[in-house]
């Protein structure tokens, strides 16, 4: 049998819920409160500017009062006041919102009405035990009216004699909520949310120094900034306004680099003012800095539904009553609305930079060091943003010389081609640690580029990505700089492999071994190189541990892993050729009888192993086997020895490698000391 019915929302029921979990905050309450003075105050601005008030407006203000004694937090207005029939509508039907009725009445000539739900009253009762409404309406003739209640659904009115009109919302506060007696406490909450309201707040009376004491003055004490600069048109503000408002918005800031004024009514409302702060390396921290208002009500801090991530590095003011809220107005609902504010900011933001761009390169270039991680962050988490900003990224190089990214490209194109075709991008992150490696390259005729910033690993990878396989990004330390751009086969090295082994153990015995250094060590044949020796760090894994310690998660497993750096000797250099004859001198005669020991056990065990499996190699012939490896590997060790105590006598391979690693910034502690002895006493 189908019956139909309605909802029936049992009142008792409602105060404990609205009590405790209508807003996030308590403290949300006194910005409701004030909301809703300063509504009464410009519904009857409305009223007065359509004929339909014809008194006189006086000083429409909102006083906030404490009084610690009676217990009372008050908020009183000289607005439309209400009658016992409004209080009846308004507030006793909850959730109808005379802001919204208001609204749709006179949304030809409303000023910025803020309320929406009809619930911001309600949240007083959040922090009181008791709220009195003592109001008196407008209109000629009207009583003046009080309503209590107690947080129950029972309410009392009575008539009461006010003089004029307007409302004062008496809340008792409870004993759980004492600090909002607190004079401090207010002011905070003020300034937080009220600092903007478009009617003067007052809250008490200006104070000034007098007889070494603090002393109240006649002069209200107005708490907000009615007519801020983003509710002004941009044609009827100077730089200096600009400034200005930046200081009072964040009054212990640096001064930022410059700012975009957001202005439009159309397919939305939205205005603002967005400032560019300089940010520094650690940009986390510049976060949660655009302030979100509605009518000029300050809503949140946290805006990343509203604008994309990136630009939450920006400072300053959104204000769009378009932008959906839910009834607490601390958490934004997403829709298209908001997709399209977000797109719209974008594109203004690219439009602004191209511009700065275009009309003033060089005081672009000047701030570009202030904006990269900006724009970096933009090009890798917005793709629309990213299609805009390739006009205007630039690529700083070593002599801090600046480049679009076509203007790069034109440059090293001729000169900077490996033998395959591929354009070879180099660079640097630390001018000081890698200056040998950057005049290496130089001296080929290269240009180095200059990356040192946190995102830059991901902006190089992107940019490698775009080129789709035709360049390359190399650091200038990640290899020699004959390899980083192969202009043609590599020659052979003309060692033996015992010369190699030998030249490798002479070197690696000398090398640091920690958990977080993995050496090896490498040969190269560049005849007339300057160098006998360079270190290098792989590109691929330095770059994976980069971003592992930037992303944490999933890439941990690159670093957990040491840094595995290359040790690259040139054996045509002449100072690499003598320490090759100096070990031959020294270590032939004790090593080559072992080589030639090894050189039998091996042939010995491989004809002991002939083409059998595993399994079927008797056990007596795996003993004998696992006995010449045994063998082998002591005189492995006995040549290892030999190696190790040429190396230690030499000053010159010594020297060598200290020389190569301080280059690096890689000598530390005791071997910088033995280090500095070891010069002195060579000289």
């Amino acid at each position: 049998m189908e019956r139909k019915g309605s909802i029936d929302v049992t009142t008792a029921n409602i105060f404990p819920v609205i009590k405790k979990f209508l807003y996030s905050d308590h403290e949300i309450f006194l910005r409701e409160i004030v909301s809703n003075a300063v509504d009464a105050s410009q519904k009857l601005k409305t009223l007065s500017s359509v004929g339909e008030f014809k008194g006189e407006l006086g000083e429409l203000k909102v006083y906030v009062k404490i009084d610690k004694d009676a217990g009372t937090l008050t908020i009183s207005d000289n607005g439309i006041g209400m009658t016992q029939d409004e209080i009846d509508k308004y507030i006793n039907q909850i959730a109808f919102s005379g802001a919204e009725e208001f609204v749709n009445k006179y949304k030809d000539a409303a000023q910025a009405i803020i309320g929406h739900f009809g619930l911001g009253f309600y949240s007083s009762f959040m922090v009181s035990k008791r709220v009195d409404i003592i109001t008196k309406s407008y209109k000629d003739g009207s009583q003046g009216v009080k309503w209590t209640c107690d947080g129950n659904p029972e309410f009392v009115f009575s008539d009461v004699d006010k003089a004029d009109r307007g409302t004062d919302i008496v809340m008792h506060i409870d004993d759980e909520n004492k600090d909002f007696l607190e004079e401090s406490k207010i002011k905070d909450l003020l300034n937080k949310y009220c600092k903007f309201l478009p009617v003067p707040i007052v809250f008490g009376k200006k104070k000034e120094w007098k007889d070494g004491k603090e002393v109240e003055t006649d002069e209200d004490n107005v708490i907000n900034n009615p007519t801020p600069a983003w509710t002004r048109k941009p044609a009827d503000l100077k730089e200096e306004d600009y400034s200005n408002f930046y200081r009072e918005l964040y009054p212990y800031a640096e001064d930022p680099l410059f700012h975009i004024h957001l202005n439009v009514d159309y397919p939305f409302n939205l205005t603002g003012i967005l400032y560019f702060p300089k940010i520094r390396n650690n940009f986390e921290v510049q976060k949660n800095k655009i302030q979100l208002y509605c009518n000029q009500v300050f809503v949140t801090d946290s805006v990343e539904n509203i604008v994309p991530e990136f630009l939450t590095l920006l400072h300053g003011v959104i204000d769009s009553p378009d932008i959906p809220l839910n009834v607490s107005r601390s958490y934004l609902q997403a829709d298209q609305n908001v997709k399209k504010i977000s797109g719209y900011i974008t594109k203004k933001v690219a439009e602004r930079l191209e511009e700065l761009f275009k009309t003033d390169r060089t005081g672009f270039e000047a701030k570009w060091d202030d904006l990269k991680l900006f724009i970096e962050y933009g090009v890798l988490s917005d793709e629309k943003f990213a299609e805009k900003a390739d006009k205007f990224i630039l690529l700083k190089d070593s002599d801090k010389k600046y480049y679009t990214l076509e203007e790069y490209k034109n440059l090293i194109e001729s000169n900077q081609k490996d033998k395959d075709g591929n354009l070879v991008y180099l660079y640097a992150n630390n001018l000081d640690e890698q200056y040998a490696c950057i005049q290496a390259a130089k001296n080929k005729g290269y240009n180095v580029l200059f990356f040192d910033g946190p995102l830059d690993n991901h902006f190089i990878n992107r940019l490698e990505q775009k080129s789709e396989g035709k360049a390359r990004y190399l650091r200038v330390d990640s290899d020699t700089i004959d390899r980083l751009i192969k202009k043609e086969d590599e020659q052979a090295v003309a060692l033996t492999v015992n010369q190699q082994n030998a030249l490798r153990n002479v070197f690696e015995c000398l090398l640091p071994k920690t958990d977080k250094l993995n050496f090896s060590v490498a040969f190269e044949n560049v005849p007339g190189a300057e160098m006998p020796v360079q270190i290098t760090l792989n590109e691929f894994m330095r770059r994976m541990k980069e971003m592992s310690a930037m992303q944490g998660g999933g890439m941990n497993f690159y670093g957990q892993m040491p840094d595995s750096y290359s040790f690259v000797l040139n054996v045509a250099h002449p100072l690499v050729k003598d320490i090759i004859a100096s070990e031959e001198s020294a270590c032939a005669s004790k090593v080559n009888p072992l080589i030639s020991e090894s050189e039998q056990l091996e042939e010995k065990k491989k004809n002991l192993k002939g083409d059998k499996k595993e399994e079927d190699i008797p056990q007596e012939v795996k003993d004998e086997i696992k006995s010449i490896e045994q063998q082998l590997a002591q005189k492995l060790d006995a040549q290892k020895t030999i190696f190790k105590e040429f190396a230690s006598s030499n000053d010159k391979v010594r020297q060598l490698v200290d020389l190569t690693l301080l280059s690096s910034n890689l000598l530390k502690g005791e071997a910088m000391t033995q280090f500095i002895k070891r010069s002195i006493k060579m000289l």
